[in-house]
C-alpha cells in the first residue's frame, strides 16, 4: 500500500496527504532537489514557509515534475514577525508569485510570537490582538480563493483559544514539533477535540534520535529504520508527519511506513 496517495480531511472537507516532504533549513537548491525526488517518488505534498528562503526552487521543482497542480498539496506560513493584517497579504501574495501558483492549499501562521520571543519565559506579550489581524487576513484570503485551507503553528491552547473567540473560520491544521520524547498532549487532546489536524515536525528530532538504543530496538523488531519508527509513531496518533530530507534514498525510506505499531510497543515510546 502507497500511504502517500492516503489522505487526512481537514474540518473544511479538504484532503491533506498523510506525509509531507519538509523543507525546513533546505539550502535553496537543496529544496529545489528534495522536492523533485519526493515528486518523483511519489511525494504529493510539499511544506514550506516564506523565511526558508526557498520558495522558488520549490515551485520550480514543481513545474518541473510536469505533475498536474490540482494533485499536489503545497503549504507555507506567515512570518512570524510580521504582525499585522498588511504583511500577512503581503507575505501570502509574495509565496504564491515565488512558488509559482494561482493558490496554495494551506497557509499558516508561522508561530504566534515573533522567533527572538518564542521561547522566552514568562511570555511577557501573547500577542493576541496582532494574530487575530493575521487571521481575518487568512479569512479573507481563503474566502476569495487564494488559499484553500488556513491554519496555525507552534501555537499553544493558550493561542488557539484566544484566536478561536474571534475567528470565523476553525482552523484547519496546528503544526508544532513533536517526536519520541518531545510529545505535547495538552496541545493534541485540545486540536483533536476541536477538530484541528496536528501535523507534526522534526519527527526524528532533527536526528537526534538517530543511534537511540531505545528506539533500535524496536526498530529492530519490525525490521524497520529509526526514521521508520518516528514517523510512524506520529502516524499512530493522527498526526501529520513531515519528514525532512535531502537525500533521494531517504526520502523514498521515511514513506515506506505502511505498518502497525503494537500498542505495547507506543506506550514504551510514550515513555521515553
Amino acid at each position: 500500500m502507497n500511504l502517500l496517495k492516503e489522505t487526512f480531511t481537514l474540518n473544511n472537507g479538504i484532503g491533506i496527504h498523510k506525509i509531507g516532504l519538509g523543507t525546513w533549513q533546505s539550502a535553496p537548491e537543496d529544496a529545489y532537489n528534495a522536492t523533485r525526488y519526493a515528486l518523483k517518488n511519489g511525494y504529493l505534498h510539499i511544506d514550506t514557509a516564506y523565511v526558508y528562503g526557498n520558495q522558488r526552487e520549490i515551485g520550480q521543482a514543481i513545474k518541473d515534475s510536469g505533475i498536474d497542480r490540482a494533485k499536489l498539496f503545497i503549504t507555507s506560513k506567515i512570518p512570524a514577525e510580521w504582525k499585522t493584517y498588511e504583511e500577512s497579504i503581503k507575505a501570502i501574495d509574495e509565496s504564491l508569485e515565488q512558488l509559482g501558483v494561482d493558490y496554495i492549499d494551506l497557509m499558516l501562521i508561522h508561530a504566534p510570537r515573533p522567533w527572538s520571543e518564542m521561547f522566552e519565559y514568562p511570555i511577557v506579550n501573547r500577542y493576541y490582538e496582532e494574530n487575530s489581524e493575521m487571521w481575518r487576513a487568512l479569512e479573507d484570503a481563503y474566502k476569495i480563493g487564494k488559499l484553500k485551507s488556513i491554519g496555525v503553528s507552534n501555537f499553544d491552547v493558550d493561542d488557539l483559544e484566544h484566536l478561536l473567540e474571534k475567528a470565523t473560520v476553525t482552523p484547519a491544521v496546528n503544526q508544532i514539533i513533536y517526536h519520541i520524547g518531545n510529545t505535547n498532549p495538552e496541545v493534541l487532546e485540545f486540536c483533536q477535540k476541536n477538530g484541528i489536524l496536528v501535523e507534526g515536525y522534526s519527527p526524528i528530532a532533527t536526528g537526534r534520535l538517530l543511534g537511540n538504543e531505545k528506539i533500535e530496538a524496536i526498530a529492530q523488531k519490525y525490521n524497520k529504520s529509526i526514521p521508520q519508527i518516528c514517523i510512524r509513531y506520529l502516524l499512530e496518533k493522527n498526526i501529520l508527519p513531515l519528514p525532512k530530507s535531502i537525500h533521494e534514498n531517504y526520502i523514498i525510506q521515511n514513506a515506506d511506513v505502511y505498518f502497525s505499531i503494537d500498542k505495547d510497543d507506543m506506550d514504551y515510546l510514550d515513555s521515553l
